[in-house]
């Protein structure tokens, strides 16, 4: 098919969301040949920027910024940056902003997620996010300073906030509703055993802890408990930023999230979606799936920008992949294992390197690894195989995954 074909003269496509998703559908339109108009909007002021610094070496000072290392302008990609999204009208194929409606001829949503807030603390002094470049600046003098920190929620992002502000000296207290760190994302045979990094980094974890309210310099638990606390920092969790959709007609799903189909489609006829704000139904793992990481912010844009560029993509159904550095431990995770029947240990979780596997019907499903990057390479392949596992192999650490397959 000709590019004239495929491609009609003056093709604006508009994407909403400067982030991971955004910028990197973007550039995957130029890399597939795409020459109409890409116009790049961002609520922030700043220059597009990647997010995983933040909690690391942005938070610590080691690092101004994380700003992605892209010629925009060589690209031909227009950015729009410090611009709200208020709506879009997608039978008039019109995007409202606060500087005006934005037509275009394809839109991509981009959005991404945004944290979900404590109630109660809206204008406490002292109270952080830590999500975008600015939260991490604020943040990063109450690092420096050496303040005594309550982390609310024992997740991702509190970890690696609680690593990075006891390797900057400061005495941390994380308290979580729930009886172990990682409650929503572990099973606590899993989970439990990660408890013990917090007393060892010199942070303390108090697990069945809710908060009562958040006062200027103190946390007060709902048994009474009083955490003095020179900053509180949220990590509860995120949602998919979408709420400006209202109204628009387009589906979302039960936790607000832009509804996709394997070509990351929306309900609205050019309107796309990827990233942290959209789901995607997984043919692999037999369920729709709502993924808030990293990669799949760098792979979903692919298939966009060759659906767009008229390409044949195929069906979005990656492994979903993630990793975390908390408490000198690299933790990678790999699958999908909310329907797992079985789960296997590689080694002892009381030493500094061990994986967890989970199959179900005998298939490598999802696997756990710390300190195993090797364990994580291999077991992703093996899950993109649906391959079958040796119950009896597998649970040697020695053996390379790939040596325990049926």
């Amino acid at each position: 098919m000709s590019e004239q074909a495929r491609e009609p003269a003056g093709r604006r496509v508009v994407i909403v969301g400067a982030g991971m998703a955004g910028v990197q559908t973007a550039v995957a339109l130029r890399e597939q040949g795409f020459t109409g108009s890409v116009t790049l909007i961002g609520a922030e002021p700043h220059q597009p920027y990647d997010r995983p610094p933040l909690s690391k070496a942005v938070l610590l000072g080691k690092a101004e910024g994380s700003a992605f290392d892209i010629d925009f302008e060589a690209l031909g990609i227009g950015l729009r940056l410090g611009r709200e999204v208020l709506g879009v009208r997608p039978g008039e194929h019109l995007l409202d902003t606060a500087e005006g409606p934005e037509p275009y001829d394809v839109l991509v949503l981009a959005t991404g997620a945004e944290p979900v807030t404590l109630p109660g603390t809206e204008g406490v002094p002292g109270v952080h996010l830590l999500r975008t470049l600015d939260d991490a600046e604020r943040l990063r003098p109450v690092l420096a300073e050496g303040q005594d920190l309550v982390v609310v929620g024992a997740g991702w992002i509190g970890a690696e906030f609680a690593t990075a502000a006891r390797e900057a000296g400061c005495a941390v207290t994380v308290v979580e509703a729930a009886g172990r760190p990682l409650a929503g994302t572990l099973p606590a045979e899993v989970a439990v055993s990660m408890a013990d990094w917090y007393a060892e980094s010199g942070a303390v974890l108090r697990t069945h802890a809710r908060v009562a309210r958040v006062e200027p310099g103190a946390v007060v638990l709902e048994d009474g408990a009083r955490l003095p606390a020179g900053a509180v920092v949220v990590g509860i969790g995120a949602r998919p930023a979408t709420g400006w959709l209202a109204g628009s007609g387009i589906a979302l799903g039960a936790h607000g999230e832009v509804l996709a189909d394997d070509r990351l489609r929306s309900s609205a006829p050019d309107v796309y979606a990827v990233g942290d704000c959209a789901s995607f139904p997984s043919a692999r793992y037999g369920e729709r799936l709502l993924v808030h990481h990293w990669d799949n912010a760098l792979q979903g844009p692919r298939t966009v920008a060759a659906h767009i560029a008229g390409e044949e993509a195929d069906p979005y159904d990656p492994v979903p992949y993630f990793w975390s550095e908390q408490f000198g431990r690299f933790v990678q995770y790999a699958g999908h294992h909310a329907e797992a029947d079985t789960l296997v240990w590689r080694g002892d979780p009381a030493q500094a390197a061990w994986s967890v596997c989970w199959l179900q019907d005998g298939r490598l499903v999802a696997l756990l690894a710390v300190g195993r990057p090797r364990d994580l390479a291999q077991g992703r392949r093996l899950i993109e195989a649906g391959a079958r596992m040796d119950p009896a192999l597998l649970p040697d650490p020695a053996r390379p995954l790939k040596k325990a397959v049926a």
